[in-house]
């Protein structure tokens, strides 16, 4: 799995227990400071070292060193100006069948507002109307918390 946005590692480590006791969670995120703290929650929760690659970095700029058609799972949980960007490369990382899921994609409520024309709520609203549109996705808009949209990549 791929987690774009390690924050303080609490959505990694309910990532890690959903996984195959083999699997390695691959994060990433700018700040170091949230990565320290994550590394502590893993431990904290059991989970050893190796099976975390917590890498510290603007996601933008890690994506395209990681393998295509190797990953089961991307979760995205970081600034919606990148999620179009984060798509493409889901498109290319994920194996077929595997699971691209979008954090907050009802921001907050804005999406249903036509009056809301705030830079994020746009672009999420064109990232969630393009994963509709696309041949390449079967997408669900789960409207839990600040909504998640979740897409399996077409085989």
């Amino acid at each position: 799995m791929v987690e774009i946005g390690t924050g303080t590692g609490v959505s990694g480590a309910w990532l890690l227990r959903g996984m195959r006791p083999d699997g390695v969670l691959t994060t990433i995120d700018l700040e170091n400071e949230h990565q320290r703290i994550a590394r502590r929650i893993f431990q904290e929760a059991g989970f050893a070292p190796s099976r975390t690659r917590i890498i510290t970095g603007r996601a933008l700029d890690v994506l395209p060193r990681l393998a295509d058609g190797a990953y089961d799972m991307i979760f995205v949980d970081a600034d919606p100006a990148e999620y179009g960007a984060c798509v493409d490369a889901a498109l290319r990382l994920l194996r077929p069948a595997g699971v691209l899921a979008l954090h907050g994609t009802l921001a907050g409520g804005r999406i249903a507002d036509p009056a809301a024309r705030d830079l994020d709520t746009v672009t999420i609203r064109e990232v969630v109307k393009a994963v509709r549109e696309s041949e390449e996705w079967i997408p669900a808009l789960l409207p839990v918390g600040d909504g998640l949209l979740a897409a399996v990549k077409r085989p």
